[in-house]
């Protein structure tokens, strides 16, 4: 099936502004009404979403244009980058609430701590149902897309509902006599937002630096090309990630009496085989190895 990625990424992008500025709001006027401490940083977790779906749509578009003279191989890399930019607005979230708990707790002045009202508690309850939901619709359309960018804008969404969760015990825990409690919840919503920021970071630093396909792909697509017509063996396989696409190079071996032409169609069938087989395949260089042996039949395991 065929999709509109820019459409769906901006249908996407659309409904999780739209949604983020309707709960953020919410949160923020609870947790001010309310008294809650961690109610308003979840609201700001919260706000925080509005950005990183902005940067994430923005990656998407830059990704897709086409190949260039300064960009022979594309800008795929870019959404990468995006997503590093997403992971550190995220990070520096974290930090900023983390820091402000601590100092609170840290003062020893608890007496002045208001103790949060009811309307902190619902929003919190609200805040999880409302950002696992977009988690789960997030994440459906980053599979399709096979998004790096969007599917960490979706983890965004799962650690903003845990971090409710955190609001959520804090609160009540608050309104049962412990006032600290809603200043510790801010505490455990910078460890879980710090967790996700560094999931996603990791992630693009890795798609970055040009690391291997996963060892699964690497035994499927090496198993197709033995299965190919006129291939022997193959004497080296490399595969590299460009953001979400995989390079591959690879020197198969084929009969060594075997004219220039003949070993040439060889090499363009596996090229357009491993094309049409694995969709995230953006380049391949075959290379062909004469055998030492002019012989039908050569093990073929490595």
């Amino acid at each position: 099936m065929d999709y509109n990625y820019t459409g769906m990424a901006k249908k996407l992008s659309i409904v999780t502004i739209i949604g983020n500025v309707i709960l953020s709001a919410f949160k923020l006027f609870a947790g001010i009404w309310a008294h809650s401490g961690a109610m308003i940083s979840d609201s700001v977790h919260s706000l925080s979403d509005i950005i990183t779906t902005v940067v994430a749509y923005i990656g998407m578009k830059l990704s897709e244009k086409d190949a260039d003279e300064d960009h022979p191989y594309g800008h795929e890399r870019l959404e990468c980058v995006a997503a590093f930019i997403l992971g550190s607005i995220l990070m520096l979230t974290g930090l900023g609430i983390g820091i402000g708990a601590a100092t609170k707790i840290a003062s020893g002045n608890y007496d002045d701590i208001a103790v949060p009202g009811a309307l902190a508690l619902v929003a919190a309850v609200v805040s999880i149902a409302v950002k696992e939901a977009m988690y789960w619709y997030t994440r459906h359309y980053a599979l399709i897309m096979d998004s790096a960018v969007f599917m960490a804008d979706a983890w965004h969404h799962r650690t903003d509902a845990m971090s409710s969760v955190g609001a959520l015990i804090g609160i009540a825990c608050s309104m049962a006599g412990y006032a600290i409690m809603d200043t510790i919840a801010s505490i455990i919503i910078c460890l879980f937002i710090l967790k996700a920021s560094f999931d996603i970071i990791r992630d693009a630093i890795s798609k970055i630096t040009d690391r291997a396909c996963t060892p699964e792909d690497e035994r499927q697509i090496a198993e197709f090309i033995n299965e190919q017509e006129g291939v022997l063996g193959i004497d080296i396989l490399r595969t590299r990630l460009f953001g979400n696409r995989i390079y591959v190079e690879a020197e198969i071996i084929v009969r060594g009496d075997m004219s220039l032409r003949d070993a040439h169609a060889i090499a363009e069938s596996v090229h357009e085989g491993l094309e049409k087989k694995f969709p995230k395949i953006k380049h391949i260089m075959i290379h062909v190895n004469p055998s030492e042996e002019d012989c039908d039949e050569q093990d073929t395991s490595g």
